[in-house]
């Protein structure tokens, strides 16, 4: 069994924490239905090919998903799934904002120099000094630390993985810090 204290001694290449979460709730699933809100200093939008690229200061929202971001680019595929890409700067981090469906007031938050989103895998990937949190009405559950995140929101699965280029004596490069399932689960 890996443990956050034995992360230390696994080689870079081994360091994928992979959690699962026993409760089931989802990312809203009335978010499908909702109008994409976009505000930014230039939005290009290619009705044809359904592409739509954004630069400065964005403001991205569906639903109760809220994206922020220097430069993103935004690709619906024929079904009417967002595939969404954000950059930040050095000075403006990337977020990505989610409600989950379930629980009243529980959401996914996180912040990274990347992000992308795939609204149809409900695959969230964060990369660059990343931070996800499970918050339940503003009241942090889940916490994780590292160089990218990758968070399955259908499989209910996390994964903190180290830099390509992290070396033995860097490590621990992933923190995490998870609320008991059991204790969270009989709380609601």
């Amino acid at each position: 069994m890996i443990t956050l204290s034995s992360l230390r001694y696994l080689p870079p290449a081994l360091l994928a924490l992979g959690l699962a979460i026993s409760n089931i709730s989802y990312a809203e699933k009335a978010d499908q239905d909702k109008p994409l809100i976009l505000e930014a200093e230039k939005v290009s939008v290619n009705d044809v090919q359904q592409t739509y690229e954004l630069n400065g200061q964005i403001l991205l929202i569906k639903g109760s998903i809220v994206v922020t971001g220097d430069q993103g680019n935004i690709k619906v595929d024929p079904e009417g799934y967002e595939y969404v890409e954000m950059q930040g700067t050095p000075k403006e981090v990337t977020s990505f904002r989610e409600k989950r469906e379930g629980p009243a007031d529980e959401f996914m938050q996180g912040r990274a120099t990347d992000v992308t989103y795939n609204a149809k895998t409900e695959l969230l990937t964060l990369t660059g000094n990343a931070d996800l949190k499970r918050l339940d009405n503003m009241v942090m559950l889940d916490q994780l630390h590292g160089w990218k995140i990758e968070y399955d929101d259908i499989r209910q699965y996390y994964r903190v993985s180290p830099p390509p280029d992290a070396k033995p004596d860097d490590l621990p490069l992933a923190r995490a810090i998870l609320s008991p399932r059991r204790k969270a689960t009989l709380e609601k």
